[in-house]
C-alpha cells in the first residue's frame, strides 16, 4: 500500500471540505408574515408539501421571494434568522428562529418594491408562517428587517418518498431531508432496472417516465452541499401510488 503523503491528505480534507460546505454568511433582508396565527394558510404551496404539520415541518417555516427561491430548487433548504435590532428596535424581539423553505412568495410588479412588492426581484424576503415571525419580532410591525444565513436541517427519522403519479409517471415527492434539506438531484432504481435519473416536475416533486410498478424502489438523493445518500429497496415490489416509504438520512 503506497504512503499517504500529508499533501494527499490536505487534498483530500479540502475536497472533502468543499464538498460539504454550506454558506453560513449572514446575510440582511426583510421579513413579513402570513398564514394566520395557527400557520393553517400556510399548508400546500409551491414546493408541493402539502400538509406542513403532518410533513413534520409545523409552524416554523416561510415562503421565499423569488430571488431565494431559485425555481424551487431551494424548498426544504433550513435559515437562521433574527429581527436586525438595530435598524428596527421598535418592533424587533431578541433571540433568533430557523424556518424550513415550504413556497414561494410571488412577486408583485404592480407594486414598488419598497411598498408593497416585498418578493420582487431581486429582493431577498422572507414571508414567514406568523407563529415564526412572533418569534422574532412584533405582530403590530408588519415588516421588519433581518438578517439570515443557511443552517443545517435537523430532521427526525429518515428521508421520506411519496410516490404519486401513474404508470409511466411517477412522481416522486422527497420531505423530511436533513443536512442542506434542498435536493440537487435524485436518481430512482427498479430492482429490474438500472440506476435512472429523476427530473425536477415543480418543487420537490422528482418525475421518472419508465415503467417501475411491480419491482422493489432504491432511491438515490444528492443534497445542495455535495453529499449523496442511497437507500436501497425503500418501496417493496408491490408498492402502490400515494404511499410514502422511508430511507435514511443524512
Amino acid at each position: 500500500m503506497a504512503p499517504v503523503t500529508l499533501a494527499t491528505m490536505f487534498s483530500f480534507l479540502w475536497i472533502a471540505g468543499a464538498a460539504y460546505a454550506l454558506d453560513s454568511t449572514w446575510q440582511s433582508a426583510h421579513a413579513t408574515f402570513y398564514g394566520g396565527s395557527d400557520a393553517s394558510g400556510t399548508m400546500g404551496g409551491a414546493c408541493g408539501y402539502g400538509n406542513l404539520y403532518s410533513q413534520g415541518y409545523g409552524t416554523n417555516t416561510a415562503a421565499l421571494s423569488t430571488a431565494l427561491f431559485n425555481n424551487g430548487a431551494t424548498c426544504g433548504a433550513c435559515y437562521q434568522m433574527k429581527c436586525n435590532h438595530h435598524s428596527d428596535p421598535q418592533w424587533c424581539l431578541p433571540g433568533t428562529v430557523t424556518v424550513t423553505a415550504t413556497n414561494l412568495c410571488p412577486p408583485n410588479s404592480a407594486l414598488p418594491n419598497d411598498n408593497g412588492g416585498w418578493c420582487n426581484p431581486p429582493l431577498q424576503h422572507f414571508d414567514m408562517a406568523q407563529p415564526a415571525f412572533q418569534q422574532i419580532a412584533i405582530y403590530r410591525s408588519g415588516i421588519v428587517p433581518i438578517i439570515f444565513r443557511r443552517v443545517p436541517c435537523m430532521r427526525k427519522g429518515g428521508v421520506r418518498f411519496t410516490i404519486n403519479g401513474h404508470s409511466y409517471f411517477n412522481l416522486v415527492l422527497i420531505t423530511n431531508v436533513g443536512g442542506a434539506g434542498d435536493v440537487e438531484a435524485v436518481s430512482i432504481k427498479g430492482s429490474n432496472t438500472g440506476w435512472q435519473p429523476m427530473s425536477r416536475n415543480w418543487g420537490q416533486n422528482w418525475q421518472s417516465n419508465s415503467y417501475l410498478n411491480g419491482q422493489s424502489l432504491s432511491f438515490q438523493v444528492t443534497i445542495s452541499d455535495g453529499r449523496t445518500i442511497t437507500s436501497y429497496n425503500v418501496a417493496p415490489a408491490n408498492w402502490q401510488f400515494s404511499q410514502t416509504f422511508e430511507g435514511h438520512q443524512f
